[in-house]
């Protein structure tokens, strides 16, 4: 993959959610991408897995290949899940430079999510946002 394809996806998901009127179909939205994820074995949902600082149960996984990162992720929570989604489809199958070349939080503010979600889920977005980075400056 390459640079414009991440740019590219951006911009597909804020046509996305702006297509959307309101708030209520966009959280039904990110709901339903969060039911679209594949359901994570129990065998994965382990302390090592589960991302620190959310108040919900998540988990995410990452596998390597080359300098590709490949990510999975699972919640608890209805709109959490679907959060994790939304990160999964945004990162997963980028590698370490791609990941790092953009700024969920900037993601989100054009979507207009991040000004809608609570801080708890707010925090929690952000320690997954912050895994996610972590394992893309390790490679």
């Amino acid at each position: 993959m390459t640079a414009q394809d991440i740019h590219t996806e951006i911009d597909e998901l804020v046509d996305e959610f702006d297509f959307l009127d309101d708030w209520e179909q966009r959280y039904r939205y990110l709901i339903d991408m969060g039911k679209a994820l594949p359901d994570m074995p129990e065998a994965e949902r382990t302390e090592d897995n589960r991302v620190k600082g959310c108040v919900s149960q998540v988990w995410l996984v990452t596998e390597t290949a080359g300098n590709t990162l490949t990510f999975r992720a699972d919640s608890d929570a209805h709109i959490v899940r679907g959060l994790a989604a939304l990160m999964v489809r945004l990162y997963s199958g980028r590698t370490g430079k791609e990941i790092l070349s953009v700024d969920a939080r900037d993601v989100l503010a054009r979507i207009g999510l991040s000004e809608h979600l609570s801080p708890q889920r707010s925090n929690g977005l952000a320690s997954m946002i912050g895994r996610i980075r972590g394992e893309a400056e390790a490679l």
